[in-house]
């Protein structure tokens, strides 16, 4: 017979009919798979691997000069990377999935878990197992008959030392010949683990409170400037999704003056040594101004909202004269170091400029040396020999069509050049103080001096405190779930023919737990001093 056959002839009695779970059974069962502690341990795994792209790619709230830079020098992989949202990995979809599946199954563990723990503490321990040989850890010992001791007081006795141990008792008497107490501790441990799993609850929430009523936002200060904080004041802003511009301090900020000091030693020469920034801010309008202090890693703070440095560079003066004789532009312009020299890229813009807007785009050196070749290149930070290479444009810049417009950037497309390194009149070099000018009776631009410039990211975070205590409590509840050990005691009182009180123990850990050994020889040896003491008292009673 074959094994189909066989499976046809098998009786009906003998199959199994698996029932269909249906829609309302396929939701119980999907929900009780996402609410598994399995389950939340892989979302919190993958919520981990998530954040990953957030520190290999630049992020747009925190920088978007540089995301923009990065998907022009990558213009095969960098849209793509823009349309799986990889430049705002935390506001992104994906991971905004996880994270509020990591929420809910967190949730739906928790409940029932709390449900159980709160029963637990409500109840009384376990009774006595039949044989405590079986358990783990098994001890005996007998107590002779002239102590006198009988095996109510042997309970009580034995009750009160696992009390003084921190165990729960609870006593086993009734009419038996064997009385015994059963004992149990840790119920910490479960508690630690529930206090563990809401605080991360409690994270995930400080998280979220932030992402909505929070802001964050850039600011490019130059030397003798400042701003007030405000949404148009900032270079980009960044609010949450449920931010509300009221909310916003009314603070001032003004840059003072601002300092590097660059190692000079033969190891790390050029290297900086400190940023400071003196500061003159107001937390409002009608406070006194006062001097403050920024540097790295110490922000300053109003309220909720702190200022931090994130970089710094050199902003060159300059006077940009049109073909009328007119000042189309002058003042500070900010440029972009490149290397630790501070070699910087530089685009300057005057819109004003008649009868022709004037454009340039060069590099800034600010110690800058020519090799044998004749080419200029930077050599130190330190503004000692402060250098200006430019290529002009004129024609439209576009900044009248209303399109936004990177003010670190120039499109040369629709303009019209003036000179370069390439062409016969050669680019512009200016050293400080100088003037060149412009090729055709365009305009003419000097450079003026020098000034430093910070770069400061304000950052708003209602939840950041919540977050702290959270999490301060996430690792207390996880220390204690390490820490305590979930135990069972039980210790039985018989009465020997000869008057001899025959005591046994056994112990039991929930879980592994390395210490279960010494703990049945600490409380074994807790009852034998005991009773060798009431031994000891009830013999010289007798004499």
């Amino acid at each position: 017979m074959t094994d189909t056959e066989a499976k046809t002839q098998m009786p009906a009695r003998d199959k199994v009919v698996l029932p269909k779970l249906g829609p309302l059974g396929m939701l119980r069962w999907a929900w009780r798979q996402l609410t598994s502690m399995k389950t939340a341990l892989q979302l919190l795994l993958m919520l981990a691997v998530a954040s990953v792209p957030g520190s290999l790619f630049p992020q747009r709230p925190a920088n978007p000069a540089v995301v923009t830079q990065y998907i022009l020098d990558n213009p095969a992989t960098g849209p793509w990377l823009d349309r799986l949202q990889l430049f705002d990995v935390y506001s992104s979809v994906w991971f905004s999935a996880i994270y509020l599946l990591l929420f809910i199954s967190l949730v739906g563990c928790v409940i029932p878990r709390a449900r159980l723990h709160w029963k637990a503490l409500r109840s009384a321990p376990p009774r006595t197992p039949r044989s405590l040989s079986r358990l783990p850890e098994y001890g005996t010992m007998t107590v002779a008959a002239e102590s006198s001791l009988t095996v109510e007081q042997a309970v009580d006795d034995a009750a009160q030392i696992l009390r003084r141990h921190g165990y729960r008792t609870r006593l086993h008497a009734g009419d038996t010949d064997h009385p015994s107490v059963a004992a149990e501790r840790g119920y910490l441990k479960e508690a630690g683990n529930l206090v563990f799993h809401t605080a991360l609850i409690g994270v995930l929430i400080a998280v979220a409170i932030g992402g909505m009523f929070g802001y964050r936002a850039q600011k490019l200060v130059i030397e003798e400037e400042g701003f007030t904080n405000a949404e148009l004041g900032y270079d980009a802003f960044f609010p949450g999704t449920n931010f509300n511009p009221d909310s916003l301090s009314p603070f001032s900020i003004t840059l003072d003056n601002f300092e590097v000091r660059f190692d000079r030693s033969l190891t790390n020469y050029g290297s900086p040594i400190d940023f400071r920034a003196d500061m003159t801010v107001q937390n409002t309008p009608t406070d006194e101004p006062r001097q403050e202090v920024l540097r790295v890693n110490e922000p300053i703070s109003f309220g909720g909202t702190n200022v931090y440095l994130i970089g710094n560079g050199y902003a060159p003066v300059v006077t940009v004269r049109d073909g009328d004789g007119n000042i189309a532009l002058q003042g500070p312009v900010a440029s972009l170091p490149t290397d630790a020299t501070y070699n910087s890229t530089i685009v300057i813009k005057a819109p004003d400029a008649r009868p022709f807007q004037l454009g340039f785009v060069g590099f800034f050196l600010p110690t800058a040396m020519v090799d044998e070749d004749g080419v200029a290149f930077g050599s130190d930070p330190d503004p000692m020999n402060p250098q200006l290479n430019l290529n002009s444009y004129y024609g439209d810049l576009g900044l009248d069509d209303g399109n936004p417009v990177s003010v670190y950037q120039l499109d040369t497309s629709g303009l019209t050049q003036l000179n370069g390194r390439d062409m016969p009149d050669g680019g512009i070099v200016l050293g400080a103080y100088q003037t060149y000018d412009l090729p055709e009776g365009k305009g003419s631009i000097t450079f003026d001096g020098l000034k430093r410039y910070v770069a400061l990211d304000v950052v708003f975070d209602p939840g950041k405190i919540g977050a702290l205590v959270f999490t301060t409590l996430a690792l207390l509840g996880l220390i204690f779930t390490l820490i305590i050990p979930r135990r069972r005691v039980w210790i039985r009182v018989g009465k020997h023919d000869d008057g001899r009180t025959m005591v046994e123990y056994g112990l039991l850990a929930r879980g592994e737990d390395h210490g279960l050994s010494k703990e049945a020889v600490r409380i074994g040896s807790a009852l034998t001093k005991h009773w060798k003491r009431t031994t000891t008292e009830s013999r010289q009673e007798k004499s």
